[in-house]
């Protein structure tokens, strides 16, 4: 398995309805999987062959080796 793969977030919900989404691989980029996130849920997300990008949408703080990102920060 590519190291790539090995990569692990960790996205932490700071309100109700926080969304996660996993994009496809491939030619045609699309929605594969969604998860909905309450306040103080966390969630383990990994890039696999199947997922090439994840996207966040509402209130969250995301844990990657690169450092922390808070969604809130402008």
């Amino acid at each position: 398995m590519d190291s790539m793969y090995s990569e692990y977030m960790v996205i932490k919900a700071k309100e109700n309805g926080v969304h996660v989404i996993g994009l496809t691989r491939g030619t045609d980029t699309r929605f594969h999987h969604t998860e909905k996130l309450d306040k103080n849920e966390v969630m383990i997300a990994q890039f696999t062959d199947h997922t090439s990008a994840i996207k966040i949408r509402g209130n969250a703080k995301i844990y990657t080796k690169y450092g922390i990102v808070d969604t809130d920060e402008e």
